[in-house]
């Protein structure tokens, strides 16, 4: 594992936070992949942590798989670029399978501080929360 992913790792064994599965990726990055789920609106959203040996960590979360259609998407593209825009911890965007995703970029130079990673999710949950209903009435 990657010094940064031990890094996290200890920091989750510390604080006693058992909700991510670790996984290696055989690559030249040494990415490990922090697996979980996210809960808003009694839907459980799937949820990584991906650090390497770049300079930078990623937190991204699938908001709603397959949300692109063909009904959907001028109203929905509208809406993932005005998010984007105006909120500068996430970014929205629709990967090629259509999936609604949100990605916070870290920048982890030097040693991790698993506090700051940590209490990203709290900003993340709160978004969530505010906004999770207006994304499925514009995906449906």
């Amino acid at each position: 594992m990657n010094k940064k992913a031990e890094a996290f790792q200890a920091y989750l064994d510390e604080k006693g936070i058992k909700v991510f599965e670790a996984e290696e990726l055989a690559d030249n990055q040494h990415t490990a992949v922090f697996r979980s789920f996210i809960t808003t609106e009694g839907q459980q959203i799937p949820t990584v942590v991906i650090l390497d040996d770049s300079m930078f960590g990623m937190i991204r979360v699938q908001i709603a798989p397959r949300a692109l259609s063909e009904e959907n998407q001028l109203e929905l593209l509208k809406m993932v670029n005005e998010e984007s825009a105006g909120y500068k911890p996430f970014k929205l965007y629709l990967n090629k399978d259509g999936d609604l995703l949100l990605d916070v970029c870290l920048v982890l130079d030097g040693e991790l501080n698993g506090d700051s990673v940590y209490a990203m999710f709290a900003l993340i949950i709160d978004y969530l929360d505010s906004n999770y209903r207006r994304f499925m009435k514009c995906i449906w």
